[in-house]
């Protein structure tokens, strides 16, 4: 009788431990926001000009008119910022002639050792398929789905900014 009472009290006891862990904090949304390469209020869809390497803030304020069509959208457009449970996700993409050329995570979450390892491997797959699927029609990665999930949603806002649709 006492070793099913010392059994039953030590399951107890690994029960309550593993469902009051926590593998990461709310607080990466200060982190992240901090990191955002727009100003704030421009965060969805802003746009910058191809001819621009390095955008600055009041450069991705401004909308180009110019790309609406398809085959002739050429620029830098910053998707809609996705919360996700582990912190926000923002992805910025470059388009040339219609074509996906890079697709960049400039916000995503890294506040602490399991997230920056999640992270490293998950957004350069994430890039190749996007630069192989030439839209936002991606698997997620394995090990990372609410990472990948927050990125394909702020990907297809940067795609439809960019009149490329899904």
């Amino acid at each position: 009788m006492r070793r099913v009472t010392l059994w039953f009290a030590s399951t107890v006891s690994a029960l309550v431990l593993l469902f009051s862990y926590h593998t990461s904090t709310s607080s990466s949304g200060a982190q992240a926001a901090a990191l955002a390469p727009a100003t704030p209020g421009t965060a969805s869809t802003a746009t910058t000009p191809a001819t621009d390497p390095a955008p600055s803030a009041s450069a991705s304020a401004s909308a180009s008119s110019d790309s609406t069509s398809s085959t002739s959208s050429s620029g830098t457009f910053t998707g809609e910022s996705v919360d996700t449970r582990w912190g926000p996700v923002q992805v910025q993409v470059t388009v040339k002639d219609g074509a996906v050329t890079d697709v960049q995570a400039v916000v995503y979450p890294t506040e602490n050792g399991r997230d920056q390892e999640i992270n490293s491997y998950a957004l350069p797959l994430l890039h190749d398929e996007v630069i192989a699927a030439q839209s936002a029609q991606i698997d997620a990665v394995g090990g990372a789905t609410v990472t990948s999930d927050g990125y394909i949603s702020s990907l297809q806002s940067a795609l439809d900014a960019a009149h490329l649709g899904s």
